[in-house]
């Protein structure tokens, strides 16, 4: 019922004319028909989440593993999208080079690891903090991400910072089509998304003319401090 050609993309790379990629993909799938009506396999959006701390006892572990996540109102074709992968770039994208792996790992030692990340689909999207620490750091490491975060929303990050995260960003665009498979990859996933196949030449052009205040507004409209819901895995975290 869903696995059909109305609804297949097929990404062809290498040393291949046109052509010759369309007599083989008619060789070997042109007699497929779909049968009945379309499907809808788009999920519809949900509600905004509300705060809530769950905790998942592991006592075969020695520290705890703590997300912090929530649902996020805005979809892949939002104008701040852009800023918000910029902005995440400086809290949590470059490891080293960011500010919660500084706060909270090279200047007071809480975390073992942190990350952060933006999940942005058609319909749905999320955002989660995640570290690793001591069951009595995790109540420390949050304060610590909250405030980062707060920070981001109410004062425009510096100009090297700025500077730093679109270098970060114009980096990974030629890196992830470095290979055939991150090619075909790029392909599939902009053809999947409804985005246009040169996304990543229009994503430079639109990292290069974000400005500070853009970066923070976007965080200020889509991040709530009030609605994030905190899972832990581990000890007992304090």
């Amino acid at each position: 019922n869903v696995y059909r050609p109305d609804e297949t993309t097929i990404v062809v790379i290498g040393k291949v004319t046109p052509e010759q990629a369309k007599t083989l993909v008619t060789k070997y799938f042109g007699g497929w028909q779909a049968m009945g009506p379309k499907p809808e396999t788009l999920l519809p959006p949900v509600p905004l989440n509300t705060a809530k701390t769950v905790a998942v006892p592991d006592a075969s572990r020695t520290q705890v593993s703590t997300t912090l996540g929530e649902t996020l109102e805005l979809n892949r074709y939002s104008p701040d999208y852009y800023a918000l992968q910029l902005g995440n770039r400086v809290l949590g994208g470059g490891f080293y080079a960011t500010r919660l792996y500084r706060d909270l790992r090279e200047k007071t030692g809480l975390v073992y690891f942190v990350g952060t990340s933006f999940s942005v689909g058609k319909t749905r999207s999320s955002y989660q903090v995640e570290y690793g620490c001591d069951p009595q750091n995790v109540s420390k490491a949050r304060k610590l991400v909250m405030s980062e975060l707060k920070s981001m929303q109410t004062t425009p990050v510096s100009p090297a910072e700025l500077r730093q995260a679109k270098a970060m960003a114009m980096r990974d665009l030629p890196l992830s089509e470095s290979s055939e498979g991150g090619i075909a990859g790029g392909l599939l996933g902009r053809a999947m998304a409804d985005l246009p196949l040169d996304e990543p030449t229009r994503a430079a052009k639109k990292y290069l003319a974000l400005d500070a205040q853009q970066v923070r507004a976007a965080f200020d409209k889509w991040v709530d401090l009030n609605r994030f819901v905190q899972v832990t895995e581990g000890p007992n975290p304090r």
